[in-house]
């Protein structure tokens, strides 16, 4: 990102808003929050479905809807935590447990694509034994969203 646009995105009414309504800061920081537990509530279950945890319940009743309640607190993170970074972009782009966690998240996105358009996703959904390859992808999953929890508390330390 260049520092025009940094400096532009500092600018915005987005950005301004947040900077002087403590309330309004309040509650954007605290959807984040909340998003993130959607994320990590819904994903870290599912993950430990296909790596084998809770045989007794069914991944065709439970990872459709895990998946989608994954997906519906990342966008939200996606969306708050935009709006929180407009705040003090110049800050946020030079912090390295902010970057850490960018490309963390991006890492758990790719995983999950992949995870969720290949064959093994789609056998394992219809009733299956879950793949290996899908299992392993599982275990990369809870440690890259994990991961990208911490750096995310981490962006307030450095």
């Amino acid at each position: 990102m260049t520092i025009a646009l940094l400096e532009w995105l500092a600018a915005t009414p987005l950005a301004v808003a947040l900077r002087r309504s403590a309330l309004l800061y309040m509650f954007v920081n605290a959807s984040h929050i909340l998003s993130i537990g959607l994320l990590i509530g819904a994903i870290l279950p599912l993950d430990l479905k296909l790596m084998g945890f809770f045989p007794s319940v069914p991944l065709s009743v439970v990872g459709p809807f895990l998946s989608r309640a994954a997906a519906i607190g990342l966008a939200a993170a996606i969306v708050t935590g935009f709006c929180l970074f407009s705040v003090r972009p110049m800050e946020y782009a030079g912090n390295p447990a902010f970057l850490a966690k960018i490309g963390l998240l991006a890492l758990g996105v790719l995983n999950a694509g992949i995870a969720h358009a290949g064959y093994a996703w789609r056998k394992s959904i219809a009733g299956a034994v879950t793949a290996a390859r899908l299992r392993v992808g599982a275990l990369f999953s809870a440690m890259i969203w994990l991961a990208a929890v911490v750096a995310g508390r981490w962006i307030g330390f450095i």
